[in-house]
């Protein structure tokens, strides 16, 4: 072990490139096993859908981070065909400069950006480029690159329009949630023509005064109030098998003394003081909690999950109940733990909130869930674990 404090500063950076060089190798190791992996479809034999979900749980990777060494490793290993002969990498001058550690996996990912957009023949000046600069540098030198091969090209044709489409974004901040919108026109209309009657102004009135809020704020009240006719509704699409509905969770002695919180079935918490007006609106359901946390007279057993078992889970998981994943409620399904072809009863206590991806997993690999004091309980395959040591999802776990 080298040690750093006394060593003079040129001679720790050399020391440092070293180690970076290092890394670099391993790193390109650590691409060839991922593309053997890939080549003899460990995915499939071990139950996932895709190398990267293997890659999640083996290496803990994030699931963007995983998908980025697969595609790169497919990029620089070599492929065998079904005759057995052995093809060149798909870029055969940035394996050779990984291989050196003369690359990092950034890099990788950057130059196969540029490469898109350029003949085979400029990887040589890419890789020459990369191997003196940084990945943003790269990507900037291979659109230069790009532009001075093909300025005396003729002009392309305008391309069509591209169909509109329609975007939604939302997210949590302090309490309040953020949403951003993109219509397309048609829509965009009958969302205004929806808002503009309950954005107007109110009436002046003698005790209240003109309506001083200015249109931003007037508008966010009658979103509000759009949203509550919705609830109101008629006909409404359906989740998980029941109407579009808002659950307000909260223990009954709370809710008798008007103390505490209530948690809403995103995870979002309301004071006790608004738990009361909320249960008196169609498409809002209370679900009291008793002393221990329970649910209280919710569901019965039957066949099928129903709308009140269904509540039921989204009160005790909270969201997908797989270790680690943050999925709501509303995009899970209800597994039963122990099959319903195998004598399991559609019940609280045999059933687990899973998101699609999670659930599918569970049906074709080798993770196993249980019920253990009434909460779901997950265990991994050895190949994982060695030991299988149960893990919970912590997520969803109330502060």
């Amino acid at each position: 072990m080298i040690e750093t404090r006394l060593l003079p500063t040129d001679e720790l950076l050399r020391s440092l490139v070293d180690e970076v060089v290092e890394i670099r190798v391993r790193e390109n190791a650590v691409l060839q096993m991922i593309a053997e992996l890939d080549r003899r479809g460990a995915a499939g034999e071990l139950g996932y859908k895709n190398l990267p979900q293997v890659l999640r749980h083996a290496v803990r990777w994030d699931l963007t981070t995983a998908k980025k060494w697969v595609a790169n490793a497919g990029l620089l290993s070599s492929e065998i065909t079904p005759t057995g002969s052995e093809l060149a990498p798909e870029l055969p001058v940035t394996a050779e400069a990984v291989a050196e550690g003369a690359l990092s996996v950034e890099h990788v990912t950057v130059v196969a950006e540029v490469m898109k957009a350029l003949p085979a023949e400029a990887e040589e000046s890419v890789v020459g480029f990369a191997r003196e600069h940084e990945p943003n540098a790269v990507r900037k030198f291979g659109k230069d690159l790009a532009y001075r091969l093909y300025q005396n090209d003729p002009e392309p044709r305008d391309p069509a329009p591209a169909p509109q489409v329609n975007q939604h974004v939302m997210s949590w901040k302090n309490g309040q949630l953020e949403i951003k919108a993109l219509l397309d026109t048609v829509t965009g209309a009958k969302y205004q023509a929806l808002l503009d009657p309950l954005a107007k102004p109110r009436p002046e009135t003698a005790e209240d005064g003109p309506d001083l809020r200015p249109r931003a704020e007037r508008e966010g009240d009658a979103l509000a109030e759009l949203v509550d006719l919705m609830l109101r509704a008629d006909q409404l699409p359906e989740h998980g098998g029941e109407p579009v509905t808002l659950t307000v969770t909260m223990r009954y002695d709370d809710l008798a003394n008007q103390v505490g919180q209530a948690t809403l079935d995103n995870g979002e918490r309301i004071p006790a003081d608004q738990v009361r007006q909320l249960a008196c609106s169609a498409g809002i359901i209370p679900l009291l909690l008793g002393a221990q946390s329970q649910p209280m007279d919710i569901g019965r057993k039957t066949r099928t999950f129903t709308a009140g078992i269904r509540r039921t889970l989204v009160a005790r998981d909270g969201g997908c109940a797989f270790p680690a994943c943050g999925r709501p409620p509303r995009q899970c399904d209800g597994h039963h733990v122990r099959h319903w072809s195998d004598g399991g009863d559609t019940s609280v206590d045999n059933a687990v909130l899973l998101c699609r991806s999670h659930h599918t997993l569970i049906h074709q690999s080798e993770w196993d869930v249980t019920m253990e004091h009434g909460i779901p309980t997950f265990y991994p395959p050895r190949w994982l674990d060695e030991n299988r040591k149960p893990r919970r999802n912590l997520l969803h776990t109330a502060a």
